[in-house]
């Protein structure tokens, strides 16, 4: 559940981007899985154009899952909300194969640190 404070933010055509929380005399932008974007608060203006920039697009991208014995498991998510994040098991592009029924896993909002994009993931870590 998003904070009562936390504003959604928009792109021209209504998409949902993410939130702009405010912070003391700032503000701290949010992306669409609940992961802040600054490590302290800008202006207004910036924590705009830092959505708007990143966009949606990101979470088309694939994802490693870090299960609970410590295995990675490639993802793609398919659902982002307040309400929470879903991913499917992406072995091999299994995830846009027709009539696949992929594993699904459902994450809490804000994403947990086991979802990672696999381009910040190291083998082995």
């Amino acid at each position: 559940m998003v904070p009562e404070e936390w504003i959604e933010h928009r792109r021209d055509d209504r998409e949902p981007v993410g939130w702009i929380v405010p912070d003391g005399d700032g503000f701290r932008p949010v992306d669409r899985l609940g992961r802040w974007l600054t490590s302290g608060p800008v202006d207004w203006l910036p924590a705009e154009e830092m959505l708007e920039a990143l966009g949606i697009g990101f979470l088309a991208d694939r994802y490693q899952l870090r299960l609970p014995d410590g295995t990675q498991r490639p993802v793609r998510i398919i659902e982002a909300s307040a309400d929470g994040v879903t991913v499917v098991a992406d072995e091999y592009g299994a995830a846009s194969a027709v009539g696949a029924h992929s594993d699904r896993y459902r994450l809490p909002f804000p994403a947990p640190d086991t979802l990672q994009s696999a381009s910040t993931v190291h083998p082995g870590h």
